[in-house]
């Protein structure tokens, strides 16, 4: 199995994988601590991380596949961080300057498993998911030797940085695990925890996702705290604060083709007046449609009263007589928030 088990890494690297490594199907170690920061309440108003089944499948990945007898875990790279470093008037995470992760890596996933069917001569039992099923995969990810869960709570390589998708596919095949990768590279370092502008980063190296910025720009899907709006800078669409100030992300990789930068840029304040059919056409592949319009315009508004440009003042004012209420009370606030200032 272990020429399997190449062949497997060597295929999934022509698919465009930059890591790949083996781990058990062994219930999660830090089971515990995803336990307690749900009981928290830190999850935020993602109610789907809390439902019972999902709960119990992320204890056990064999509820999900009860066949399962190894996890293959990898990793495909977005646009470096640094891609950000130098700040235009209104920024968007690094992942989703390209086409929407979802829509190109389950493919690639698909023809693994095809690829593994064809090896040994016979259908596998698997599931496959990229941030999408009931796992804790930065756990699995340290497990199969890809990294380590760093302060910030990203998986960091210490050859490729942090900038970068996870995956898995749960086999009903044998495979030898990989060794996990133990040793933490983080030390004494803090400049994810001093970079972080809502101070979202906790101790035990979750996060507080009700003050981390990119909850707060896609997840959230009501108004933003208005305590929290002055501390989310010009970030309308995630956040790679944490990551940018994180040293091991000068060796990141270059993206994957299907995630270079699709979108123009720099983002303009016009974009506050896009229509519903505009919206849709500009961001039609990008992950920025979960957003939705009403969600981007709320995020680009608060952005928008954040960089303080009285210039910017007739666009926001249009927009305070948007249709859709959630996106009149952000741009009514810019508003006030450039005229107090």
């Amino acid at each position: 199995m272990s020429d399997l088990k190449q062949a497997i890494k060597d295929k999934a690297r022509q698919l465009g994988f930059i890591l790949a490594g083996v781990t058990s199907c062994e219930s999660p170690m830090d089971y515990g601590i995803f336990e307690e920061w749900i009981n928290a309440g830190k999850h935020g108003t993602m109610n789907y991380l809390a439902e019972e089944r999902n709960r119990i499948r992320r204890a056990d990945p064999k509820q999900i596949l009860p066949e399962c007898k190894s996890i293959l875990v990898l990793a495909l790279p977005y646009q470096p961080v640094t891609f950000n470093l130098q700040p235009s008037t209104l920024r968007i995470s690094s992942y989703a300057l390209g086409d929407d992760y979802h829509d190109i890596i389950p493919p690639r996933l698909q023809q693994i498993v095809e690829f593994i069917e064809e090896q040994i001569g016979h259908p596998v039992p698997n599931r496959y998911y990229t941030d999408t099923g009931p796992i804790l995969e930065r756990e699995l990810a340290q497990r199969a030797g890809l990294g380590w869960i760093g302060k910030n709570s990203m998986l960091i390589n210490p050859k490729m940085g942090s900038a970068f998708f996870l995956a898995e596919i749960l086999l009903g095949i044998e495979l030898e695990p990989d060794d996990a990768l133990i040793t933490d590279h983080c030390g004494t370092c803090t400049r994810c925890l001093e970079a972080c502008p809502t101070q979202c980063i906790l101790p035990n190296r979750t996060l507080d996702a009700r003050r981390c910025i990119s909850y707060l720009t896609i997840e959230l899907k009501d108004d933003i705290p208005e305590e929290l709006r002055p501390l989310m800078q010009d970030w309308i669409f995630g956040c790679d604060a944490c990551q940018q100030a994180c040293p091991w992300n000068r060796f990141s990789p270059p993206a994957d083709p299907a995630f270079e930068s699709k979108i123009p840029l720099p983002v303009l304040t016009s974009d506050l007046l896009l229509t519903s059919v505009e919206f849709n056409q500009r961001f039609k592949k990008s992950p920025i449609k979960r957003a939705k319009r009403r969600g981007y315009l709320r995020n680009l508004a608060v952005a928008v009263g954040n960089n303080g440009n009285e210039n910017d003042l007739p666009v926001l004012e249009q927009a305070a007589q948007d249709e859709e209420p959630m996106i009149r009370e952000h741009a009514k606030w810019a508003v006030q928030k450039i005229n107090a200032d």
